[in-house]
């Protein structure tokens, strides 16, 4: 079985579908490797692809805010994304580039064995949970597959263009919360 580190070189040559031809990076992943929660999202953004890291933009500054609002710390979680290189213009990831980048999600889920799985967004939601799946309906809401608990919440790209939804994304966070603290008091 590989570790993180060897999925990430193998990654980082992938050229499986066409996101790899105008990547800067591949933005596999990072965190805590032994970590109970894993959050994500769909795709790298631009300032993703030039760091090489998820969620630095400013829907990753907010997605820490909301972390640190229940105690948490990237530090303490892991965090990556359903595609590891950005969609054109910050299009969603096409069917096709999902279906071929999804093994790698699936090797860091095997490698890291989180007991919860947030889903970001609906793209997340419907690849990991459900394809049927709404999110505005459905956030907020425990779906159990095998051993992991998936947790399905809004983007926060979305909550930055429609801030009214914060709401409903705390609501989601106090379940992640109370989730963890549950499962860690076993």
């Amino acid at each position: 079985m590989y570790d993180l580190n060897q999925l990430n070189s193998i990654c980082s040559k992938c050229n499986r579908c066409r996101l790899y031809e105008n990547r800067t990076n591949i933005v596999f992943g990072e965190g805590n490797p032994q970590t109970d929660l894993m959050f994500v999202g769909e795709g790298p953004g631009s300032n993703e692809d030039r760091l090489g890291r998820p969620f630095v933009g400013k829907a990753g500054h907010l997605l820490d805010k909301m972390l640190k609002a229940i105690d948490l710390t990237r530090d303490e979680i892991y965090i990556t994304n359903i595609v590891k290189c950005r969609p054109p213009g910050n299009r969603n990831p096409q069917e096709s580039e999902i279906e071929k980048c999804l093994p790698y999600l699936r090797w860091q889920v095997k490698i890291i064995q989180p007991k919860i799985i947030v889903s970001l967004g609906s793209i997340s939601a419907k690849v990991l949970i459900n394809e049927d799946i709404k999110i505005t309906k459905d956030r907020g809401r425990i779906f159990t597959k095998g051993k992991i608990k998936f947790i399905p919440s809004l983007h926060p790209a979305y909550l930055l263009r429609n801030p009214n939804a914060k709401k409903d994304s705390w609501e989601d966070f106090k379940l992640i919360s109370k989730t963890l603290k549950e499962l860690r008091s076993r």
